[in-house]
């Protein structure tokens, strides 16, 4: 077990984006659980760690606690930045310029890709698996904006092996968790692999070692 503990469900999309960093980074560390259902995520000790009571919440051996995903990722890339995968904010001498096009894009992520594909996901996956209704008029609209982000990336693709450059980087990473879960639970897989760049770019990002390991962690089929 390492010093550094991320908190929460392994199901979890901002959970296991922060896994796969770690991952590629080669880093050792401890997942601790954290029961949603039973609302572990709302008591004292939880609420300590992530005011907002959502998952993940991290720990790193120093006594750093933050939350949010993507700046967490952000962090360990920063702090562990001599081992494992050094590309994730940028090639290696690339200066600012190169960090500002991962940022760009993991950005892009944050705002445009995660809010419709997170929509899909919880309307197609989780709804069903808690026993809620599913609401069509949801789904249809957020199929249709994930459609039109796709569209720009199609684009990228088209002109770049990766969405910030020819290398993989966190712009890449940030996208596996929801991807994966339209291609793999549920029908609007063709939203990514019937676009030609996109669909290479998702085949070559979701067979990198560190994501099938994390499908291992959290016992999940991969795609």
């Amino acid at each position: 077990m390492g010093s550094v503990k991320v908190y929460g469900p392994a199901m979890s999309t901002a959970v296991s984006r922060v896994m796969a960093c770690l991952l590629e980074k080669e880093m050792p560390f401890q997942l601790l659980p954290i029961h949603l259902p039973k609302a572990q995520h709302k008591s004292p000790d939880f609420l300590k760690l992530q005011p907002f009571g959502q998952v993940p919440a991290f720990q790193d051996g120093d006594g750093t606690t933050l939350f949010e995903s993507r700046a967490i990722c952000r962090y360990i890339c920063d702090k562990f930045a001599g081992q494992g995968n050094r590309s994730l904010l940028g090639r290696e001498g690339g200066g600012a310029a190169d960090r500002a096009r991962v940022d760009q894009w993991v950005e892009a992520e944050a705002h445009s890709f995660n809010p419709p594909s997170s929509a899909l996901v919880f309307q197609l996956v989780f709804a069903p698996s808690m026993r809620l209704k599913q609401d069509p008029a949801a789904i249809r609209e957020n199929e249709a904006k994930l459609r039109k982000v796709l569209g720009v990336y199609e684009r990228r693709l088209a002109e770049s092996r990766f969405l910030a450059g020819d290398e993989f980087s966190l712009a890449d990473l940030c996208h596996l968790p929801n991807a994966h879960y339209i291609v793999s639970a549920t029908d609007k897989a063709e939203l990514l692999t019937s676009r030609k760049n996109v669909a290479r770019w998702w085949e070559e990002i979701s067979a990198r070692p560190s994501w099938k390991k994390v499908l291992d962690m959290r016992g999940a089929p991969p795609a």
